[in-house]
């Protein structure tokens, strides 16, 4: 169950006893250890039988000629995807032929030499249930009439803009775009980009430099972890949600000071998601709002999972917890995936986005966001926030609520470990063991759901799931069918290790607490 490591009072606290990391029975982890070291043995075994000709490699190897150059190759980093990945690589980079949305159809594809090339088979798979996408709002739709200004601003400005915002690419959508996102957000002012991960990957190194420490959660994703390396900044990681640890590298920060000088830090950045994508937690967002004012820090909070997708009126984790976003000095989120768009946006006091307006490599170097990608984030916000006239975007946001807890809650009746946050949408099914990894994903596209299963180097190595995302596009029945057909596999490959006993009433009540607030 979910630790309680730190203070929390109200609505923090209440958040963060929803969440729930139960461990797994010590057999399962013995059997996935052994599972892996099965596997291993046996890549060391065929890489025997390549090393002494009895087994062809097709991957990339060093030319005859080249073996006394330093090898580009390093044979035995590729050990994993060589014995490992490649004999389960069907179960991902899975082709699809229509729209991700609640449905889609996938092409079928058989491989003839062990998952290391494929073939088409010209046959469809049509109608595949789809609760892999991050289709939170289901904006990623067809609908001719939804459609039409975003078909109209193609007509008028075509599809690329082939310039730099500073350049003779600055348009008039855009700059209504990043007025609507300040509005949306709560933020002074904003500026959008287009493409969500350098957001993250090419802001940080223009905020952060040498002599700065950046304080990051262990689980941050990999655009954080790449913007905080490429700033050339001291990077400490601290324990996922954990404000002890969090507090302790703080206080330490402030009265050691950097290496060796002890000087002050020049800038002290904590750096925080507000759902993390790989465990459905959310992050405890009062208590460190209260630790950076304390001690003095900065705060990097990165919505790409949550903006749109929780809070009554879809605006992320401020809302959710209630608090004021000037708290938060640099919000940054996606359109990626609640708009079923393109690009990101940092928001923030109106100096922060002015000096990125110059500073920042994205704002400088990267090409404007397209026209139609930029009228469709401003049609699915304008909905969101109900100007354009009608109630579908609160309505969405409050299916995709009643979809998230009605499934959260059914998986744990159900028996399934389950981790995170029952306000997140991304629900982590734990599986555990190699050999059941495979035989979920493979079993569950044979009953036409289309799952994303995930193991290691992307999770720890014991700890390999099934990610399911759901949407407000989904409707009961869609969820049903995934539910019913959850619960054979579910006992077919016997992945139950729940042992806490679930009682449904308590969801039930707080189902109805969030109805009435929003």
């Amino acid at each position: 169950v979910a630790s309680q490591n730190g203070p929390g009072t109200g609505a923090a606290s209440r958040q963060h006893r929803h969440e729930s990391f139960e461990q797994a029975p010590m057999y399962v982890a013995v059997m996935t250890y052994l599972g892996f070291g099965i596997v291993t043995l046996f890549g060391y075994f065929r890489d025997f039988l390549r090393a002494v000709g009895l087994e062809k490699c097709h991957l990339a190897q060093e030319r005859e000629e080249q073996k006394d150059f330093v090898p580009l190759y390093q044979d035995f980093e590729n050990f994993y995807t060589r014995n490992l990945y490649m004999r389960v690589r069907d179960n991902w980079n899975r082709p699809i032929c229509s729209l991700p949305g609640p449905v889609f159809d996938l092409m079928e594809r058989v491989s003839d030499d062990y998952n290391w090339t494929f073939r088409l088979t010209g046959r469809t798979l049509h109608d595949v249930i789809n609760v892999g996408s991050y289709n939170y709002l289901g904006f990623a739709e067809n609908n001719a009439d939804f459609l039409k200004t975003v078909a109209d601003k193609t007509r008028q400005y075509g599809v690329g803009v082939c310039s730099t915002r500073q350049e003779v690419g600055n348009l008039g959508i855009h700059e209504e775009l990043e007025q609507l996102v300040a509005n949306f957000v709560g933020a002074e002012s904003s500026m959008t980009y287009g493409m969500g991960f350098a957001t993250n990957s090419m802001n940080i190194p223009a905020l952060v430099g040498k002599g700065c420490l950046i304080l990051s959660d262990e689980l941050n994703h990999t655009s954080l972890i790449l913007g905080a390396r490429l700033s050339g900044a001291t990077i400490r990681v601290f324990k996922h949600n954990n404000m002890h640890s969090l507090e302790k590298m703080l206080r330490d920060a402030v009265c050691s000071g950097q290496p060796r000088t002890h000087r002050p830090w020049k800038k002290i950045l904590i750096m925080v998601e507000g759902i993390y994508s790989m465990e459905g937690s959310v992050v405890r967002l009062p208590e460190i709002i209260a630790l950076k004012k304390k001690y003095k820090a900065y705060l990097y909070l990165d919505e790409a999972h949550s903006i749109g997708a929780v809070g009554p009126s879809g605006r992320g984790v401020t809302e959710l917890f209630g608090v004021d976003p000037a708290d938060v000095d640099v919000m940054m989120g996606t359109f990626t995936k609640s708009f079923g768009a393109a690009g990101g946006y940092i928001a923030g006091k109106k100096e922060l986005v002015d000096y990125l307006r110059s500073h920042s490599h994205s704002a400088v170097y990267a090409t404007a966001m397209s026209p139609p990608v930029t009228e469709q984030i401003l049609r699915a916000m304008k909905c969101i926030m109900g100007k354009d006239g009608s109630t579908e975007g609160i309505r969405r946001i409050r299916q995709l609520a009643e979809n998230t807890r009605y499934f959260r809650a059914r998986l744990k009746e159900m028996g399934f470990i389950i981790y995170g946050n029952d306000d997140s949408p991304v629900v982590p099914i734990l599986l555990y063991m190699p050999g059941k990894v495979v035989a979920f994903a493979r079993e569950m596209l044979e009953r036409k759901i289309g799952v994303v299963v995930v193991g290691f180097p992307a999770t720890p190595i014991t700890e390999a799931r099934a990610r399911f995302c759901l949407s407000a596009a989904h409707t009961r029945d869609m969820l049903n069918q995934v539910l019913h057909h959850l619960n054979e596999v579910g006992d077919t490959l016997c992945l139950k290790f729940s042992r806490q006993k679930y009682s449904p009433q308590p969801d039930l009540a707080d189902e109805t607490d969030f109805e009435l607030d929003s």
